[in-house]
């Protein structure tokens, strides 16, 4: 599809160098659905080995391009990565973003049982990461997930270590006996209706009083809404910045996450892997994030950032950046436990 070339001038080291933007739409292993990847490079630069390769897989609820491809103050995630030399990669998944609407999403959600299951998930996340290691003619790959994508991404890694480079977390599900908060409770239906444009106060609650104004960057919000709700297909919807998100996620977290049964085994995971997680984070709290982490036994290393002044949607937000820096930094070293960034 079409290439756009990108310019800024905020303050990013590289912040002049220009970015070339490709979308493809990829077969899944179902007829009729496509999955959306959109694809961000250094203009006029073709070839990437595998330490400079990465795919990005986003939670249960926002699309990649809401999560890594809004740009708050003059750049996304994508373009961070781009600019700082990266062939970077983010899939949506059916029913989400870009990407083929189950058929079941146009009926009313009693009508079907929930969609979007995580095992759906990881198939649509294995047809992409089978694209992108043809596409750039490498073995493997770096991988970033967040919250369920973590859930993805890790059971991917876990069966599918071969494939993955460098595994990067950010606030991933773990088994609660606490309610979790992507649940509500309730029958649940094929998909949910959410609305987008009230999501901020939930959003800023999470810090304290004090901080919630200064969280989100001026602007930032308002830019996300709008690219989050860009692609949801029906018109009343998109105008009440609404969208429709499937319910598999949370069914999964009744059949296992919230009953001690983990979806997979993260001590399967034999790749290095950075953690990423928000001081006030409330969908992932600490100890989840702490007891996950303990269970990385396979992991050659692994390495925790706890980001200050941060909620579960620290991507977006103010100290972003040094999320962004820190997995710049593990996917540039040597993959020895030894490693000096390079």
């Amino acid at each position: 599809m079409a290439s756009v070339l990108i310019h800024s001038s905020d303050t990013h080291p590289h912040a002049s160098r220009e970015i070339r933007t490709r979308d493809f739409m990829i077969p899944s292993d179902t007829p009729g659905i496509e999955l959306h990847i959109r694809n961000k490079r250094p203009a006029g630069q073709s070839h990437f080995d595998e330490a400079r390769t990465v795919l990005l897989m986003h939670g249960a609820t926002y699309s990649s391009g809401s999560l890594y491809d809004t740009a708050i103050g003059g750049y996304s995630f994508m373009d961070y990565l781009a600019r700082a030399g990266f062939n970077v990669y983010a899939v949506d998944v059916r029913g989400c973003g870009d990407s083929s609407r189950p058929l079941e999403m146009d009926l009313p959600p009693s009508q079907n049982p929930p969609l979007v299951r995580t095992e759906t998930g990881i198939r649509d996340f294995a047809s992409a990461v089978k694209f992108v290691l043809n596409s750039a003619a490498i073995a493997r790959l770096n991988v970033i997930g967040m919250s369920w994508g973590g859930s993805v991404t890790g059971a991917f890694t876990a069966r599918n270590g071969h494939q993955v480079r460098k595994l990067g977390l950010i606030a991933p599900q773990w088994i609660s006996d606490r309610p979790i908060a992507l649940d509500s409770g309730g029958a649940l239906g094929a998909y949910r209706i959410v609305l987008a444009s009230a999501a901020r106060e939930r959003w800023i609650s999470a810090a304290p009083a004090s901080k919630q104004d200064s969280l989100i960057p001026a602007g930032g919000f308002d830019a996300w809404l709008e690219n989050t709700v860009r692609t949801e297909p029906d018109d009343a919807l998109r105008a009440s910045k609404s969208l429709r998100a499937g319910n598999g996620p949370i069914q999964d977290i009744r059949d296992f996450w919230a009953i001690g049964k983990p979806l997979y085994d993260p001590a399967q995971i034999e790749v290095p892997v950075l953690l990423v997680h928000g001081e006030w984070d409330i969908d992932v709290p600490i100890e989840l994030a702490q007891a996950y982490f303990l269970r990385l036994s396979g992991a050659p290393y692994k390495r925790w950032l706890e980001l200050g002044e941060a909620t579960h949607m620290l991507m977006l937000e103010k100290n972003r950046r040094q999320a962004f820096d820190a997995l710049i930094g593990f996917m540039q070293e040597d993959e020895s436990q030894d490693a000096v960034p390079a």
